[in-house]
């Protein structure tokens, strides 16, 4: 009889080893008494009027993955964290070479960290819109189709990458955070995601942003879009701001829910949310990477870039979105700078201290700790700018810019073609579609300035910018040093590229970044610069909650 009892219970043992995890349900929560909490937020656009968003069902979202996640359990899961939180590309590619660690392993992790996060309605932070839903069965391809001998310590090759939500993929719509681009399936994917693929990354989803890349409402939350509510900052859930537009993708990354992603900006916004997220961001010159198939807002400014966790994996997306594209007149052969050591100290670097930002302690304390290593400090403060004209810039480029991705690269289901047709659509139902008004668009259509107007406004932008950042030619300087997104707008005019890496945290433990503004086309002098910082330093911390 006891033998009995004992067989009895090694099968009931082996039977639950054998059953399926619970399934994980997303369930929409009241949040009625949160929201009435954020009414009393200090700053006015964080006062927010919803969390959740009202378009997008998560159980929708994860349904392709449903069986793979439940024979994948909790202790799978906390035993593959060493191996993959914080590691940098060169170190996780290293892990699937010494068998320890494959790419669908590697997805299924970010999967299930990002099912297990997002469905806790105390620490969900929105960030994901959607989900490929072909992206395990991509996975295993690249396990079983390695390429021996290639260099997969600097490599995309099987990396899961996230795509802020208007850059096209034909595997999922592009949303730019609009109801009105819902059912935007392109079946098209944009020239950089081409570049990425050709080069072996997983493309593992989309992610939120600010609606329309921050340029609708007028003094609204940052983060928000009807599509995919309220992004959420995992270093200070709903106390501290995410930044714009990339929200997501900086959010998504600072939570590491997966290797990298792609954020775009006309003027800070991806060097505001990687900043607000201790993220590195790099807004690259425009022409270094392709615009197409990308919804814009300015054909003169917009650029994607990589955001990452640290200055190697930026440096690796970079060159692995790289490509001359024909369709876009900017497109250019990057000149590759073979002098620039990427490993080299910051001895003997000439470095700009804007005067003005060392009133801020954690600005001037790095200044200090640059120095004591050996950067050559010179204090700078560039002369009086205008910015005249900035607005109307965007305004008449997006009016012109908007009809003509509509026209070339938006699916035949979306119905808008063009500014005005998206305020129709929206005023049918504002407080689903537009609950903080779309006051921008307003201007843009209201906005009767000319091309012929317009040309002249762009080039008195630039030559402000270009007088602005000047110093960096007069006193021979490496790049200028700012903090956060401080001088995006005049870096974007000038045409000057921009790399953010995390300085610290402010008392409060909200993030702050060191940013580096060099030439145009200096991106690898940056990166060896934010290189030699990121090693000095090593300010970047993860988020105490999501750990």
């Amino acid at each position: 009889m006891k033998n009995s009892r004992s067989l009895l219970l090694v099968v009931l043992f082996l039977v639950a080893c054998q059953q399926k995890a619970p399934a994980v349900v997303f369930k929409k929560y009241d949040e009625t008494v949160a929201l009435e909490k954020q009414q009393e937020h200090e700053k006015k656009r964080m006062q927010f009027q919803l969390f959740q968003s009202k378009h997008i069902d998560l159980n929708v979202v994860f349904k392709p993955f449903e069986n793979e996640l439940s024979a994948f359990s909790e202790a799978n899961y906390e035993a593959l964290k060493p191996l993959i939180l914080e590691q940098d590309i060169p170190s996780l590619q290293k892990s699937v070479i010494a068998g320890k660690l494959t790419y669908e392993k590697l997805t299924l992790f970010y999967l299930y960290r990002i099912r297990k996060f997002e469905s806790d309605s105390i620490l969900s932070l929105n960030s994901i819109i959607s989900l490929n839903p072909k992206v395990l069965q991509q996975a295993r391809e690249k396990d079983k189709n390695k390429v021996p001998g290639l260099l997969f310590d600097i490599s995309v090759y099987g990396m899961p990458i996230l795509l802020k939500d208007n850059i096209n993929t034909k595997d999922m719509a592009t949303t730019a955070g609009a109801v009105a681009m819902q059912y935007n399936d392109t079946n098209k994917d944009a020239f950089i995601v081409e570049k990425l693929k050709e080069n072996g990354a997983l493309i593992l989803g989309k992610v939120n942003l600010s609606e329309w890349a921050y340029f609708f409402c007028s003094g609204c939350p940052l983060g928000y879009s009807a599509m995919g509510g309220q992004t959420l900052n995992p270093y200070g859930r709903a106390i501290f701001e995410t930044g714009g537009s990339s929200a997501g993708s900086g959010v998504a990354i600072a939570a590491n829910f997966a290797v990298a992603a792609v954020g775009t900006e006309t003027s800070g916004s991806i060097t505001s949310p990687s900043s607000l997220n201790s993220v590195v961001g790099l807004k690259p010159t425009v022409g270094v990477l392709s615009r197409t198939g990308i919804v814009p807002i300015s054909s003169t400014l917009d650029t994607p870039g990589p955001m990452t966790k640290n200055v190697t994996d930026n440096y690796i997306l970079l060159m692995a979105m790289i490509g001359v594209d024909k369709v876009d007149a900017a497109s250019i052969t990057y000149e590759y700078d073979e002098d620039v050591e990427m490993d080299a100290p910051l001895k003997g670097k000439r470095v700009g201290v804007l005067k003005s930002l060392l009133t801020d302690t954690i600005y001037a304390t790095t200044m200090e700790t640059m120095r004591k290593a050996g950067a050559e400090l010179i204090i700078i403060t560039p002369p009086e700018v205008s910015f005249d004209g900035f607005l109307t810039l965007l305004n008449i480029e997006m009016k012109h810019d908007l009809p003509s991705y509509l026209s070339a690269h938006a699916s035949k289901a979306v119905k808008i073609n063009d500014v005005q047709s998206v305020l129709d659509f929206n005023k049918k139902g504002s407080l689903l579609r537009a609950p903080y008004g779309q006051q921008l668009f307003e201007g843009i259509v209201n906005d009767t300035t000319t091309l012929a107007q317009l040309e002249v406004i762009k080039k008195q932008l630039q030559l402000e910018g270009e007088k602005y950042f000047n110093v960096i030619n007069t006193d021979n300087l490496d790049a200028v040093l700012s903090i956060n997104n401080y001088h995006s707008g005049m870096a974007a005019v000038a045409n000057h590229p921009t790399l953010t890496v995390p300085m610290g945290y402010k008392e409060s433990g909200e993030p702050i970044n060191l940013t580096f503004i060099g030439k145009p086309f200096t991106e690898l002098k940056l990166f060896a610069l934010g290189y030699a910082f990121e090693q000095l330093t090593k300010a970047r911390k993860m988020p105490t909650k999501y750990q």
